[in-house]
């Protein structure tokens, strides 16, 4: 789908995994996005609109514990790791590599 998206229209890959990661945080919030995932399974929650859902899913469940703090908390905490093993193995491998190649 992204494929098609950046082949039919100008945007450039930064604007349509801003836009997969938007759809997926809405299509979550409108409560569509778990039975998608109910019946995907990995494959519907490791693309870019499964970290919009992994998104929602963290507010929604901090706003519930923690109240309106939870609203500035939550979507981190829910993808914390994520976000972690990115940003470690992309050091690992800007050390391994050279860039200027």
């Amino acid at each position: 789908m992204a494929q098609i998206t950046l082949n039919l229209t100008e945007l450039t890959p930064a604007h349509i995994m801003v836009l997969f990661v938007s759809l997926g945080a809405v299509v979550s919030g409108l409560g569509f996005y778990q039975p998608l995932l109910d019946f995907g399974g990995a494959g519907a929650a490791v693309p870019l609109t499964g970290f919009g859902h992994a998104l929602v899913t963290g507010i929604l469940d901090a706003l519930n514990q923690q109240g309106l703090l939870g609203l500035f908390t939550g979507g981190l905490t829910s993808t914390s790791f994520g976000i972690t093993v990115a940003v470690v193995f992309g050091y690992f491998i800007s050390i391994l590599f050279d860039p200027r190649g």
